[in-house]
């Protein structure tokens, strides 16, 4: 048998070894089929069996369950309270209030923090202890303080805003605000609309019936609902055959035109928020107290006696002072060439040489000097000679350069495109 075994080849001798061995580790290694079917049969399919867990290694530290608050107490801040005195008006301990402000440093910034008015929700459990705190910081936030097994952790609960954007446009039959409010804009869009082309419209006074504009903004939506108006991102506004643009450049916060060019120039065509106006700029103007034609070198401004007044550009105030004629009086120097000048102040709030910037209050409207009313006398002069704020060319607004430039360039035409395209769908949907 060895002798045949001998004379295969070599490759027939390897492959009967080779079945030997398996052979061999069947019968000595595999366990015994009966075993294996008893063990099998102590299951059943469908049914679930637990898992056996080794309590010992877990770690204790880390599993936390926050205690149940069974009664919650809404409590409004009032006039003068501080925290402790909140805490003692509601029966808690200074103890208590001492653990809360040492356990986190937002803790004890947020209840510094109170204001008249503020709401809190204070949690309690069945033993009326206090196990949590809230307080609403916006629509989408609220602070939230939780007693945990070594103090208390603060933190902010934030709720998913969503962003959509939105569109808008009204043409003005008696005033921009009015309008405004017709086309859904809340007071901080209208002022903001009134800021961004502030420093080519006059708002006071050279709005005009048929001027017209149209918005593109954000809306943020929370749980399906708008809560907040939020950002212009572009905007057009017809005024009196002329149209200005304004796209954000959301890097800067800055708005420029389709250009690049930067709407915030030197000066700011009015001095006051827009309001009703007594008189506007005529060089052949009656004189209300003299009767007599005399040259009205600016522009008149009524508004409610301390009404703020502010610079119209950044400067250096010449004159600061009082006269039987100009009342209370501010000049401001801007450079060699610009000078304006705010006449029958209330108050005066700046001193002379004292460097102003453009929008700083320099004083409040008033009725002081010659006057038949409360009204802010307004004047801007070039080079000595008096000319109309609301129509001379003030000087060239700053462009962007270079690849920002081109970037903002190609964002312009994004947006101005989705303004048109918003116009359209508005269009087909009202027809």
């Amino acid at each position: 048998m060895l002798t045949i075994f001998k004379r295969l080849p070599l490759l027939h001798r390897a492959l009967i070894c080779l079945f030997a061995a398996l052979i061999i580790m069947a019968l000595f290694f595999l366990p015994d089929p009966a075993q294996l079917s008893q063990h099998r049969s102590n299951y059943q399919v469908g049914k679930l069996y637990s898992l056996p867990i080794d309590e010992s290694l877990l770690n204790r530290s880390e599993v936390t369950t926050l205690p149940r608050v069974t009664r919650w107490e809404n409590i409004v801040v009032r006039p003068g309270e501080s925290a402790a005195v909140l805490f003692k008006r509601i029966g808690q301990s200074s103890g208590l209030l001492h653990r809360l402000i040492h356990s986190d440093p937002q803790i004890n910034k947020q209840l510094s923090l109170l204001r008249p008015n503020d709401e809190l929700f204070f949690g309690f459990n069945k033993q009326d202890q206090l196990i949590q705190i809230r307080r609403q910081l916006s629509t989408f936030e609220t602070f939230v303080v939780n007693k945990t097994t070594d103090g208390f952790r603060a933190e902010i609960e934030q709720k998913q805003v969503n962003v959509q954007f939105n569109y808008t446009e009204a043409t003005i039959t008696s005033s921009f605000w009015n309008a405004a409010i017709d086309a859904n804009l809340t007071p901080n869009q209208i002022m903001s609309v009134a800021g961004i082309f502030g420093w080519d419209i006059d708002f006071a006074l050279d709005i005009r019936p048929q001027d017209s504009f149209k918005l593109l903004y954000e809306e943020k939506i929370v749980e399906g609902e708008i809560v907040d108006q939020g950002r212009i991102l572009a905007a057009q506004f017809s005024n009196q055959g002329q149209t200005f643009k304004a796209i954000l450049d959301e890097e800067s916060g800055n708005y420029y035109d389709e250009q690049g060019r930067a709407m915030k120039k030197a000066f700011l065509r009015s001095p006051v928020d827009f309001r009703r106006v007594t008189s506007n700029f005529n060089p052949n103007r009656r004189h209300p107290v003299t009767g007599k034609v005399t040259a009205h070198r600016g522009t008149d401004y009524a508004a409610p006696v301390g009404t703020p007044i502010y610079s119209a550009g950044d400067g250096v105030v010449l004159k600061s002072g009082y006269n039987q004629f100009n009342g209370n009086y501010v000049f401001i120097k801007h450079s060699n060439t610009y000078i304006t000048k705010y006449l029958h102040l209330q108050k005066r709030r700046v001193k002379g040489g004292q460097r102003v910037k453009q929008g700083e209050t320099i004083g409040t409207l008033g009725g002081t000097g010659r006057v038949t009313g409360p009204h802010l006398h307004y004047e801007f002069l070039v080079n000595g000679v008096h000319k109309n704020p609301r129509t001379v060319k003030l000087p060239q607004s700053k462009s962007l350069t270079g690849s920002k430039k081109q970037q903002f360039l190609s964002l312009a035409q994004q947006r101005l495109t989705e303004l048109e395209r918003y116009r359209t769908l508005l269009t087909a949907h009202v027809d």
